[in-house]
């Protein structure tokens, strides 16, 4: 039975109205004129501009120690916990209090933090951003890694252990190969979320630091300009590597698992 054709229409309309803005936004980064909205001829010089500007490389530089560092953080805490509450805590209780960062609202989250920075006296810099994007990444990390965790064969973690190999050995040899692929996938979703983070950078970055978000906030304000759209071209080609890179690996560690 064939699907009538007036089904697809709304697909496609969500479609075109999620990526023709980006494609939009691509297309007049090649703008030779200064307009951001009318398109004078192509030309490369807003990237060649944006090699020069010292402020928008040193946001990069800050955004990418941010991120790396918190994706660090996130993967090793998110990944234990997504194994304790699977294999030794069960409760629906702790299940929402690990999940609780990623479906609070940015801004509550910032406050908070803030505040908690403030109580213990906390110099606020890069390092407390860090800590701030490995919080709210973990909750997505650790529920990434659970999901692959109800698909993981447990009865070869019994084996190893009847075998005598004791809880470190059978989770590094066992159990951590098999949730691989969720980790991976897991790390490349928090370092995409650092990366374009902007609320709770904010509140918690001190004043000598600025992520690129937060310059391109500081920008923004006085107009859009070309320049503007080829910096949001970059990150946005950085990102769609990233989830390629992630989905990529994904598959390479369910191949190896699987052998």
């Amino acid at each position: 039975m064939r699907r009538p054709k007036l089904l697809y229409v709304p697909f496609w309309l969500t479609f075109v109205f999620l990526y023709l803005p980006i494609a939009v936004l691509v297309f007049m980064s090649f703008n030779s004129g200064e307009s951001a909205y009318s398109f004078d001829g192509f030309s490369l010089k807003w990237y060649g501009v944006l090699a020069e500007d010292e402020k928008i490389r040193d946001g990069l530089v800050n955004t990418l120690i941010v991120a790396t560092g918190s994706t660090v953080i996130a993967t090793v805490l998110g990944t234990m916990l997504a194994v304790g509450l699977a294999r030794y805590t069960r409760s629906k209780v702790m299940d929402a209090l690990v999940l609780m960062p990623a479906v609070l609202p940015d801004l509550v989250l910032a406050i908070g933090l803030l505040v908690f920075y403030g109580t213990i006296q906390l110099t606020l810099g890069l390092y407390s951003v860090v800590l701030a994007h490995g919080l709210f990444a973990m909750a997505f990390v650790a529920a990434v890694v659970r999901t692959r965790l109800t698909g993981a064969d447990t009865s070869l973690e019994e084996a190893s252990r009847d075998l005598g190999a004791g809880p470190v050995v059978t989770f590094m040899k066992v159990t951590l190969p098999q949730l691989m692929p969720g980790i991976v996938a897991g790390a490349m979703l928090a370092f995409t979320l650092s990366l374009d983070e902007f609320v709770i950078a904010f509140f918690t970055i001190g004043n000598n630091d600025q992520t690129l978000p937060i310059v391109i906030y500081s920008m923004i304000r006085f107009g859009v300009t070309p320049k503007i759209n080829a910096l949001a071209a970059i990150l946005l080609l950085v990102s769609f590597t990233a989830v390629i890179a992630g989905q990529r690996l994904t598959k390479i560690g369910e191949t190896r698992a699987q052998d």
